[in-house]
């Protein structure tokens, strides 16, 4: 194939189109028309053999090959817009959006402290907490663009992510302050009471269930939540115990809970920041990634 007979904007109307899966609002998000719009999605069609867009009920959807197609379409995008037009606006003059994706917890931790931060750095810069669907589409959307930075434990390298750890995280077992097992915290009264588990996906056991069953112990999950932040007012009002990430409980914040070390010994986990090798000349992405990084080093 001839390069120079492909027409680059029809790049850029392409990487819109994958984005949004529907002509209208890609349309909307380039300001042209959507019969221009339709044009140029035919004539992707056209060169990359494909349908790339299919209808389905009441809305379009993606190809294999064209989700295969977006991870390198922004990349080669993004470097042609470096190339092209290096970003020299001043930080405090940046105005962008930069996607997040995390659990609920590490949002609790970070969000606070980042909006101040930028508020002072680059004012102009609009983080987007996304919806948390696990590390494994985290990863996805790193790779394909549909997030800038994703928060996650991530159990492998990932060709193309760059991640690093912003600290390691243990546990604690937290309850009511006035909870009988608090009078004499051990393995006996951690076991003899309800436990609260959470779980993104409504899993009823975690690796600490295969863990006690290794000592010949178990224990009953009375209570499955999809988010660590409705767990304390469950422990302020029940004989429930929950183990709870430490950096996310702040025990001044709850007065009413008291917590204590894990009776046996329970591995923690590094907590990753991920970004996509694309993002690497990014200023607000690395502004972002850096202002989150600086949280933790406190």
């Amino acid at each position: 194939m001839n390069l120079r007979s492909i027409d680059l904007n029809l790049l850029v109307v392409l990487d819109a189109l994958l984005d949004e899966a529907h002509v209208s609002r890609a349309a909307h998000r380039l300001n042209l028309s959507q019969p221009a719009v339709s044009n140029a999605l035919q004539r992707c069609r056209d060169l990359f053999d494909d349908p790339l867009l299919e209808r389905g009920r009441g809305t379009m959807r993606r190809t294999v090959r064209a989700e295969a197609l977006r991870g390198p379409l922004k990349s080669i995008l993004s470097e042609l817009n470096d190339l092209i037009d290096p970003p020299e606006t001043p930080l405090h003059s940046l105005h962008q959006t930069v996607r997040l994706t995390m659990a609920d917890d590490p949002t609790f931790l970070i969000a606070g402290p980042l909006l101040t931060a930028l508020q002072s750095t680059a004012p102009g810069v609009t983080p987007i907490f996304r919806p948390w669907n696990g590390s494994t589409a985290a990863a996805r959307d790193l790779l394909s663009g549909e997030t800038d930075i994703a928060v996650s434990v991530f159990a492998d390298q990932i060709e193309g992510i760059e991640q690093i750890t912003l600290f390691d995280e243990t546990y604690v077992v937290a309850m009511r302050r006035d909870h009988p097992a608090a009078q004499a915290f051990d393995l006996d009264a951690w076991l003899a009471y309800p436990h609260v588990l959470m779980s993104g996906t409504g899993d009823a056991q975690s690796p600490l269930d295969a863990q006690l069953t290794a000592i010949g112990r178990s224990r009953r999950v009375g209570a499955v939540v999809p988010s660590f932040q409705l767990v304390p007012s469950l422990l302020a009002h029940t004989d429930h115990i929950a183990m709870l990430p430490k950096h996310g409980f702040d025990q001044n914040a709850q007065p009413l809970l008291t917590s204590f070390d894990p009776p046996i010994e329970v591995s923690g986990f590094p907590l990753h920041l991920a970004s996509h090798t694309r993002q690497s000349n990014n200023r607000g992405v690395q502004h972002v990634i850096a202002a989150v990084r600086e949280i933790f080093l406190v």
